[in-house]
């Protein structure tokens, strides 16, 4: 089944999510800011992304131009980062098997169709 890792409180996640839904898909719907990914899984979702965890940060948030930006971290110190700060993550994400999209614009999800 598919999952959208979804922030009810963001637009795009959002229009996501009524993209999935318009189609008739089911899906997991997963808030990750109120059950959040563990490393493992935020890992797994970076591969099947075909990404680098740094990749799916979300540059504009407060806490990273404040906190992290120009900053050199690992991968493994991202995913870290991410999982700790889950409002950095790049919004919905939609895994399907064994692979992910990133679903700005929502179309994005036809690539797992």
């Amino acid at each position: 089944m598919m999952r959208i890792y979804h922030n009810p409180r963001c637009k795009k996640s959002r229009e996501g999510l009524q993209f999935i839904r318009d189609k008739g898909l089911e899906a997991q719907v997963i808030d990750y800011i109120k059950n959040p990914i563990s490393e493992n899984e935020l890992q797994e979702i970076v591969m099947k992304l075909g990404k680098k965890p740094i990749e799916i940060v979300r540059t504009q948030e407060e806490y990273y131009r404040k906190n992290l930006k120009g900053c050199n971290f690992t991968d493994e110190e991202w995913i870290k980062i991410l999982v700790e700060n889950p409002k950095l993550i790049q919004r919905p994400i939609v895994v399907e098997k064994h692979k992910a999209v990133i679903a700005q614009p929502p179309e994005n999800i036809n690539q797992l169709l």
